[in-house]
């Protein structure tokens, strides 16, 4: 009787500890992603009246465009960083071009962009006015889409801010050009830069992650090769990479990250310190004094990484975002109501339907 005693008070022991590291560890991952401030007019639960299902909508469908082609996660948060960029999480990149000139989408750091990507933004406004009607700005979308394009490629879940609207105008070629700087950037420019955005070298290092998946062209790395090889490439990598592209002005394109290159993990900063970044945007971080520490814990510690990903990514959501009244919520993401044709026929057919009754 006394060994059972004593074996029943050793396995409740066992589970009152299993319990308690459970419970701690439930803490540490709730508390791990701290949230910056919030912009006054968004809202954790913005649409938890007008489009209680919108997050849910988003993600069924998104899950069956990556089971098709895992690489369209990256085309949807590239997309998110470069709206967000260029004069503010506004969905300005999505408008087409009008007689005032070429929209966001012709400027050169958005030829690039994947014309996959602004069609399935284009099928989840539909399944959303489905859902709901028109009340879910392309703004919230693009940003919702780029949280599950991180979290159904393996990397972190987080919530994301509601509450953006729709920018009436798009960025002139020359404001696109300016805020969005090109692979060939150093690491002391781009600290710079991202400063004018209230972002820091943290920041720069955290969001610099998102190349852990996605592809490059040779166009945005070739000046590492040719003509002469940038020391800080690692030997076999710099041959790899001239087999793929053989000239300055090769048309082909290459993965971001060698290791896992569809998997949002932190393996992207081991290739850095590997000097096997592809970019000198990304190669840089290392070779940066101020940079190159993040990177190194960065590449030690997944879990921090996430941690200052999301922060980052929260942070970059939120820049110059129209809320309240201002902007609008755009029936047609590549239109502005006022120039959408159909939807000023579906008002006529309104306004003479209410005439007859």
């Amino acid at each position: 009787m006394a060994a059972s005693s004593s074996s029943y008070s050793t396995s409740h022991l066992l589970l009152l500890v299993g319990s308690c590291l459970l419970l701690v560890s439930y803490f540490a991952v709730s508390e791990a992603y701290t949230t910056p401030h919030l912009v006054k007019g968004l809202s954790w639960s913005f649409y938890k009246n007008s489009c209680p299902k919108v997050e849910s909508v988003i993600r069924r469908h998104l899950k069956k465009v990556f089971k098709k082609d895992i690489g369209n996660a990256a085309g949807l948060l590239r997309l998110h960083f470069h709206d967000c960029f260029v004069q503010g999480c506004d969905a300005s990149v999505l408008l087409d071009g009008s007689a005032s000139g070429p929209g966001e989408q012709e400027a050169s750091p958005n030829l690039s962009l994947r014309a996959a990507a602004f069609q399935i933004i284009d099928e989840l406004r539909e399944l959303v006015d489905e859902e709901c009607g028109t009340v879910v700005s392309c703004a919230d979308i693009v940003a919702i889409a780029a949280r599950d394009s991180v979290h159904l490629s393996g990397g972190p879940d987080y919530d994301v801010p509601l509450g953006r609207r729709d920018g009436l105008n798009f960025a002139s070629s020359d404001a696109t050009v300016a805020n969005l700087p090109s692979p060939n950037t150093n690491a002391s420019t781009l600290i710079e830069f991202l400063a004018t955005k209230n972002l820091d070298a943290t920041d720069l290092v955290a969001l610099s992650g998102g190349h852990t998946i996605g592809l490059g062209h040779c166009s945005s790395f070739t000046s590492r090769l040719y003509p002469t090889q940038d020391p800080t490439m690692e030997e076999k990598f710099a041959n790899d990479l001239k087999e793929i592209c053989p000239a300055s002005d090769t048309n082909a394109t290459t993965v971001l990250d060698i290791r896992t290159p569809n998997h949002f993990d932190n393996k992207y900063y081991v290739d850095l310190v590997h000097r096997q970044g592809l970019f000198t945007s990304d190669q840089d971080l290392y070779s940066y004094q101020k940079t190159r520490g993040i990177v190194k814990s960065f590449a030690e510690d997944e879990a921090l990484f996430y941690e200052k990903f999301v922060h980052a990514m929260l942070k970059m959501g939120q820049l110059s975002v129209l809320t309240g009244k201002k902007g609008e919520i755009r029936a047609n993401c590549s239109v502005r109501n006022s120039d959408n044709i159909q939807l000023k026929t579906v008002v006529e057919e309104d306004k003479e339907a209410s005439a007859e009754l």
